[in-house]
This record gives C-alpha cells, sequence and structure tokens, in this order.
C-alpha cells in the first residue's frame, strides 16, 4: 500500500482516527471544537491537533491541504437524531451539506462522512438527494450504507450512516466492507474488567449479560451527567443486569454482593465502543468521569471505522478488481416530490408536481410532505388560476456562507455545543 494522507473534521475523541490510522492513513490534520476531545488527541498522538470551530477558517485554511486523499469527519448528529427535533439544515450545529463544499474546495480523492441512523429515514430523504447531487457536480461519485457496529466486532448495536464518496476512477475499486458479525457480548467481554476487584458475581453476571449493548449515547453538555441513554436503552441495560443511571468511578469488589447490579466504568464503556483488548486498539481519554464519558460515547467505534476506512484504501490503491459502479452502489429511496420540485423549469400546482413525482397523495399528504420540505428548502408559492403553484429556490443549510444566521446562533449556543 502507498501512503495515504488524511484531514479529519470533527475529530471528536479519536475513534474514527485510530480506525483510519489502522485503515493506513496518516493524518495530516486533525479539528475539533470540544477542548477535552482536543486533549484527548494529544495525549495519543502527535498530529496537528486544531481547537475550534471547523468552520472558521482562522483555525485552519482548507486551502492548505488542497489534493489529500481523504477527507473525513463525524460531523454533527443533534440535527438529524430521532431523539432531537429533527431540525436539519435549520440547525446551526448542521455541518453535513458544508462538508461536502468543502470537498468541493480541497478536492480529495475520497470524502467519508458518518452521523446517525435518523439521517437514513425519509425526514431527511430530500437533504440526502441533495447532498448526493451535489457532490455528483463536483465530480463524485457517492453511497449511503447503514452499517451496525455489531457487524464489525464491536458487542454493540450502533447503527451508523455512512457516506462515502470518491472520484469515478477509484470507485470503480470500492466495496462497501464485508460484514464480521462479533462472537462477544457485553459479559463476555467486560468479565475480567468486571472481576477485577474480585466481585464474587462476576461469573454469574455473565450469564444474564448475554446479548449485545444498545447503543452507547454520549449525550451533550445541555443534559446532566453521564448514563447510559432514555429509558427505553436503560431498560435494555437492565435487561442484561446492568445499572444505566449512571457511570462507577471502579468496578464492584469483594464487598458487593453476588445479585448486585453494577454500573459500567469509563474504561468499559470504552471497551463497548471497541477500544481494546487488542494492543493495537489502546487509546487514553482524558477528563474527568462524565467528560471521559460523553468522548467516549459520542465516538465513531474505531473496528467500524477502519473496516470503512480499509474499504476506501484499497480503492484508492486499487486494489481488487474495478466494478461496474451501478454494482457497487446501494440504493437509497429518495424524495420523488423533491426531485419533481428540483426538476421543474416552472412553478408547478400541487397537481401537476404529485403527477410529476409519479406518487398518490391526497391533498393533506401533500402539505404534510411539502411541510417537512420547506424545513430544509426555500419553497416560493403563487396564487395561479389553478390553485398555488410552488417552486424550489434554494437550501436553507449552511454551506459556507459569511452571512449565515448559523454564525450567530452558533456563537450563542457555543458553550452548550459538543
Amino acid at each position: 500500500m502507498t501512503d495515504l494522507s488524511a484531514v479529519e473534521i470533527c475529530a471528536g475523541a479519536g475513534g474514527q482516527s485510530l480506525g483510519l490510522e489502522l485503515a493506513g492513513f496518516d493524518h495530516a490534520l486533525a479539528v475539533e471544537l470540544d477542548e477535552n476531545a482536543v486533549k484527548t488527541l494529544r495525549e495519543n498522538r502527535d498530529w496537528d491537533v486544531r481547537h475550534g470551530d471547523v468552520a472558521d477558517e482562522s483555525i485552519w485554511s482548507p486551502n492548505e491541504y488542497v489534493g489529500i486523499d481523504l477527507l473525513a469527519g463525524g460531523v454533527p448528529c443533534p440535527p438529524f437524531s430521532i431523539a432531537g427535533k429533527q431540525l436539519g439544515a435549520t440547525d446551526e450545529r448542521d455541518l453535513f451539506a458544508w462538508a461536502v463544499e468543502l470537498a468541493g474546495k480541497m478536492q480529495p480523492r475520497a470524502l467519508l462522512l458518518e452521523n446517525v441512523r435518523g439521517l437514513s429515514m425519509p425526514r431527511f430523504s430530500a437533504y440526502r438527494q441533495h447532498v448526493k447531487d451535489r457532490l455528483r457536480d463536483l465530480g463524485y461519485w457517492s453511497d449511503w450504507q447503514l452499517l451496525h457496529a455489531n457487524d464489525y466486532g464491536v458487542p454493540q448495536l450502533r447503527p451508523r450512516f455512512v457516506l462515502v464518496a470518491m472520484r469515478h476512477e477509484d470507485a470503480q475499486w470500492f466495496e462497501w466492507p464485508e460484514e464480521t458479525p462479533t462472537s462477544d457480548t457485553v459479559g463476555s467481554a467486560l468479565v475480567e474488567m468486571m472481576a477485577a476487584d474480585g466481585w464474587p458475581g462476576a461469573d454469574q453476571w455473565v450469564k444474564k449479560a448475554k446479548d449485545i449493548a444498545p447503543t452507547i449515547v454520549g449525550g451533550s453538555k445541555k443534559h446532566g451527567g453521564a448514563d447510559l441513554g432514555p429509558t427505553r436503552a436503560k431498560a435494555a441495560w437492565r435487561a442484561l443486569g446492568v445499572d444505566a443511571m449512571g457511570v462507577a468511578d471502579a468496578p464492584p469488589n469483594a464487598a458487593h454482593p453476588v445479585d448486585f447490579m453494577p454500573k459500567l466504568t469509563t474504561e468499559m464503556v470504552k471497551r463497548i465502543q471497541g477500544w481494546g483488548p487488542e494492543p493495537e486498539y489502546e487509546w487514553t481519554v482524558t477528563g474527568r468521569k462524565t467528560t471521559k464519558y460523553r468522548q467516549i460515547g459520542n465516538a465513531f467505534p474505531p473496528p467500524v471505522a477502519r473496516a470503512v476506512g480499509t474499504s476506501i484504501a484499497n480503492a484508492l490503491n486499487r486494489k481488487g478488481e474495478p466494478k461496474d459502479l451501478a454494482d457497487v452502489e446501494i440504493e437509497v429511496m429518495h424524495d420523488r416530490l423533491y426531485l419533481a420540485l428540483k426538476t421543474a423549469p416552472t412553478p408547478l400546482t400541487e397537481k401537476e408536481l404529485v403527477k410529476l413525482s409519479g406518487e398518490k397523495m391526497d391533498s393533506r399528504t401533500f402539505e404534510r410532505r411539502m411541510a417537512l420540505l420547506a424545513r430544509d428548502f426555500v419553497i416560493d408559492e403563487d396564487d395561479q388560476l389553478g390553485g398555488r403553484a410552488f417552486r424550489l429556490v434554494g437550501f436553507k443549510g449552511f454551506i459556507g456562507q459569511e452571512g449565515h444566521e448559523r454564525h450567530t446562533r452558533f456563537a450563542e449556543m457555543r458553550s452548550r455545543i459538543s
């Protein structure tokens, strides 16, 4: 393999960073907003790590990295999270479309962006199409895939929606990584750590903790201390014999009864996220307990990043046989009403749009769908003899505009963004 270089934005505590390094990528730069995660990155690697808003060119200059092999990042997930308001393009934290425009500036050979499962849902079908169309305009083939961490050796469900884009000449060699489902459970992954201080109930606990973990939730600065997620997740942890109402300072010891229900330590959460036990996955997370937990819980599991990174590296190094791109791409259903609006040369009425989309919908459904589209796109309405006519004018999201309201909202929310 040839040496490959990477710039990573929104690098977090280094889950994706470590995975990409193991896949053969050298970090030319990593940029991260959270000061604690920056300290973690610097503790582990002698990379050029910049601290600040990744969209602030006083922090770093994209022009200095034109032609990099890989631009990668785990851009903020709250704009698309099912647990949130799903504001999408109007959320001040949304950097997905901006990252696509960044690829246009930097012209990397490949782009890798990962986010939560919510981005794969119908609510964001038009947003996804906008991203895909923009990448095509910039000269990139692209594809989306929903990956589950447990299919890549991690004892946790953790679905992540991943975008890979490449120049067509490299994309012919790309294929999504083959699944290698884990045989580990929460119990088998953590038994040694649970027994480390002499707890007599460790072996019995393993028998109960016989499944993979629900998705670890890192949370944000807006939400109290560390715990293992919302009500449904807590119930799933309880079924595994884990008290999810917080994170422990140490594993249970000899003084704890056999039937004690333990909490996880941050080191245990790290293991569930895919750091360790193999030496190559060793990683130090700095800070106090809650800070550590948030960094770990918000990370992209290193083995999953490694699997995707290896697929990208193989394509860039032309390993294997070239394929027809139609055989590589996994089809993701997009919003036909959005496509009708986007391709219409003139404003169209409800009846005309429904006909052009090829979908069957009543007026109530049409209004609901248009309201969802209006969250992410500017849609003009005109009154005509045949009724209201609609025209798609633009995209509401932040793509680097100096005067975009994102900057004001970001400054107001800066202390609470994580």
